[in-house]
């Protein structure tokens, strides 16, 4: 039976990032046979010649960046498109030369599991930019999530540890998982949401050690202080479906620099109001 697989990404801004995305999907051992391009109040680069047929989908934006609707948007379209291999990828990640052919054959595997993909955080690029025949060199998956070694699956992963920087699934796994919840607008806290959902709805999660991913370097704040706000209001939708706070490494980084405070009732609120 022949496989059909969408790549969906999201994305506002970085479109560098974005360009050299697809041009790492054109070079892989399998090329997906369609990538979806969900643009939040934005417009895609050009299409390089060498690039996957692309579909661009328009997401409007409110006070903040609905990366939930934008996914489940992504993933639907593909599905409905025929996808039977739906991969998630931030618009930071490179595509290492097995991803798109690792995912496949963890799907086929396991076609009630949503698998994740081990992904490598590259230092800042040289003077020529990154290299993408030289990617596995660089090889390197951050060491707070699984790496299994190519070829090699681990199921009954931990929920907590699941991330949206590289995943697949098919269309069972997806209806089954219910998709992102669209409370979450803004950064943080969706994709662990995801993840008990998905377990609470009998879905497994896995890692598969072939389907590698390169994050591409930008600069960043730890804590996420410019996502703040986000973080706060998602934080609180975690705990009223879940019961338990998210993120917490943030939130008692924020409350050590003295940005946020936690009231009597248990709620985190920005110390200045």
């Amino acid at each position: 039976m022949t496989t059909r697989t969408a790549v969906v990404t999201v994305f506002q801004g970085r479109h560098d990032h974005l360009r050299l995305q697809q041009r790492s999907l054109s070079r892989g051992s399998v090329r997906p046979d369609l990538a979806v391009l969900v643009a939040m109040d934005d417009q895609p680069p050009p299409a390089d010649a060498d690039n996957v047929t692309r579909e661009v989908l328009d997401q409007p934006v409110g006070d903040a960046l609905p990366l939930a609707a934008a996914r489940n948007r992504g993933v639907e379209y593909a599905i409905v498109q025929g996808a039977d291999v739906v991969i998630l990828l931030d618009v930071d990640v490179l595509a290492g030369p097995e991803l798109v052919s690792g995912y496949q054959n963890a799907v086929a595997r396991r076609p009630d599991t949503i698998w994740s993909g081990p992904v490598t955080y590259l230092a800042p690029p040289p003077s020529g930019g990154y290299q993408l025949c030289g990617l596995s060199d660089l090889d390197s998956p951050h060491p707070a999530r699984p790496a299994p070694d190519p070829g090699v699956f681990s199921e009954d992963a931990e929920p907590d540890l699941f991330w949206s920087l590289s995943f697949a699934l098919g269309p069972k796994a997806w209806r089954s998982a219910g998709g992102f919840c669209e409370d979450y607008v803004g950064y943080g806290g969706e994709d662990t949401d995801f993840g008990h959902q998905a377990v609470a709805n009998g879905v497994g999660l896995g890692w598969a050690g072939s389907p590698r991913g390169y994050h591409q370097f930008h600069p960043t704040a730890d804590p996420p202080v410019h996502h703040l706000d986000d973080i706060l209001r998602n934080a609180a939708v975690y705990h009223r479906r879940w019961g338990q706070w998210p993120m917490q490494g943030w939130l008692r980084a924020f409350c050590d620099q003295g940005l946020i405070e936690q009231q009597r009732h248990g709620q985190w609120v920005r110390a200045d109001r």
